[in-house]
């Protein structure tokens, strides 16, 4: 249990750091604001030859996707030992779950949420857009969805790779 505990807490700080060097250019995390703000600043002249393109965020999240693969399966198989599909879904599963938990709250509704700097020149007067809880809550459920499929895809390569 020891393990899984400071598991999280190393998967969560890694978390935090891969999304604070995100945010340095907050315009390349557009996708990830609620649907009125992205559709402000694409609007907007300042920003126009800045916006990535929708194929720019599929690329994106199925990278994400796949170093989530890998990074699971690693830390499933040669640190806790899991040989079976059903181990690694189950903990990958878990631990993908607090992750995302801690992302939803800390980093998107205490951080993001309330931080003047990812606040979009030309969107000030969005405050209660930047303040839409329900957007990351809903995020929570997406990533969960997701979980799913990464975490299955973990467990095929911890019992038929490793």
């Amino acid at each position: 249990m020891m393990v899984f505990v400071i598991e999280s807490v190393v998967l969560c700080l890694v978390f935090t750091l891969m999304v604070y060097i995100m945010s340095r250019k907050p315009i390349q995390t557009l996708y990830n604001y609620p649907p009125k703000i992205q559709e402000r600043v694409k609007s907007l002249d300042e920003y126009k030859d800045q916006i990535p393109t929708e194929k720019n965020k599929a690329v994106a999240k199925i990278g994400a996707c796949i170093l989530f693969v890998i990074v699971i399966s690693l830390i499933l198989r040669f640190i806790n030992g899991y040989t079976t599909f059903l181990q690694a879904f189950g903990w990958g599963f878990l631990l993908w779950t607090i992750v995302n938990l801690y992302d939803a709250i800390v980093l998107d509704i205490i951080w993001f949420c309330h931080d003047p700097y990812f606040v979009f020149k030309g969107t000030e007067d969005m405050v209660a857009e930047y303040h839409n809880y329900w957007f990351h809550i809903k995020g929570f459920f997406i990533g969960e969805g997701l979980a799913l499929v990464v975490c299955a895809l973990a467990g095929v390569v911890v019992q038929f790779v490793f």
